[in-house]
């Protein structure tokens, strides 16, 4: 133990190291005794264990749990990344001896509550936005070594693009930025600020100036229309408690833009954005940079249960036993919860893929094609007019 202890007060971050989720260290302690116990008295069930919720979400972190699982002899049944899940639906389904897994509940659930969470936040800003970009600006609210987790999730909720550039190593995505004020409060003036980006950054990166370091926005919008020939955009990074009315401010910003030829710069807010802010200002902004209520999503709250032991069906109380499988009407949206062995509905799909034999990974997951998903289902949404349903709910 005090070795132990020792190399961690050598490590310059306390960040768990890959190894040490891997050896499930990272691990409440009660799993610890519950293998001590059952491989004391020579107990190890062959189990089915189910993850599932109260509540609806956009399903992610399944990448890490089957990279997490990977060699041992267990099989994982889930939904793909990316779907959509309703209320006490399994979205994950774990077939092995417990012995095999059982420390690994923790990181499991961990993985997936985290990331399925900002992927929903995610979903449920792109859909308010109707045709407008939502791009998560929020990483900083949150701690580093989760960074790229948190912009994958978000892309997979249906974020147009990433803040933080550790997102370009791990991911192979460009992230997206404008300007900080600090650049302005170093040059010492807006103007000198703003013609130094032009000339410096790379000129595919959109002209996105800052509008609101010293003066009010209308004013800085009017500096900015008078003393640069190129404006993609303005950003507006008002804080709710200076806005006060914060459409006139923008419809006061837009007018000035306007009468000077420039009616084509887009608007782009941020600062505090919440969810009743996108509702509220879509009609006239142009994209929304989300922050905090993004990457500080509330986890969903999945829990793990033994719902079959040695071939047989069981569930603690409140929990439903048996493997099971989910059918979805996809015309619909709407779901089916049928036992894995009962025959399969006509015209409906089942939602529980096997991704994983024996600790073999047999079907990879990509971001990319999960974000494809979660837009797919966000247009069927639109369609049948359930956005609402979405919107309001938790």
């Amino acid at each position: 133990m005090e070795e132990s202890r020792a190399s961690v007060m050598n490590m310059k971050f306390l960040i768990p190291t890959q190894d040490d989720i891997a050896k499930g260290l990272t691990t409440d302690k009660y799993f610890i005794w519950t293998e001590k116990v059952l491989k004391a008295k020579n107990v190890n069930p062959r189990v089915v264990m189910e993850v599932t919720t109260s509540e609806w979400g956009i399903f992610a972190g399944l990448e890490d749990v089957l990279n997490l699982l990977e060699g041992l002899p267990v099989d994982v049944y889930a939904m793909p990344e990316g779907s959509l899940f309703f209320p006490h639906e399994p979205v994950l389904t774990v077939v092995g001896n417990y012995l095999d897994f059982a420390r690994f509940e923790t990181a499991i659930l961990g993985f997936l509550c985290h990331a399925s969470g900002i992927a929903k936040q995610s979903f449920k800003f792109k859909l308010a936005c109707g045709d407008k970009k939502i791009y998560s600006f929020g990483t900083r609210r949150a701690h580093p070594a989760i960074s790229a987790m948190i912009e994958r999730s978000a892309l997979i909720g249906g974020v147009d693009g990433v803040s933080n550039f550790i997102a370009e190593k791990y991911l192979g995505v460009e992230s997206i930025g404008t300007m900080p004020h600090a650049l302005i409060i170093s040059f010492g003036d807006q103007i000198s600020a703003w013609k130094a980006f032009d000339e410096v950054v790379d000129e595919r990166v959109p002209r996105t100036l800052l509008i609101d370091t010293y003066f009010d926005e209308k004013t800085e919008a009017i500096l900015a229309a008078e003393n640069l020939s190129r404006i993609d955009a303005v950003r507006l990074d008002t804080p709710s408690s200076r806005r006060g009315n914060f459409r006139k401010i923008i419809e006061e910003v837009k007018w000035e833009l306007k009468i000077r030829g420039k009616d084509k710069v887009r608007i782009f807010l941020s600062g505090g954005i919440r969810l009743e802010d996108v509702i509220k200002l879509r009609d006239i902004a142009d994209a929304f940079g989300v922050g905090t209520a993004i990457s500080a999503a509330k986890p969903i709250d999945f829990a793990m249960d033994i719902v079959e032991k040695d071939g047989k069906f069981c569930a603690k109380r409140g929990k439903k036993s048996g493997m099971k499988q989910v059918y979805r009407d996809w015309n619909k949206l709407e779901d089916e919860i049928r036992l894995f062995s009962d025959e399969k509905p006509e015209g409906k799909e089942p939602m529980l893929k096997k991704f994983m034999e024996n600790g073999k990974i047999l079907i990879k997951t990509d971001f990319r094609s999960a974000r494809e998903l979660a837009l797919k289902q966000m247009e069927i949404i639109r369609k049948l007019g359930r956005e609402e349903e979405f919107l309001a709910s938790e």
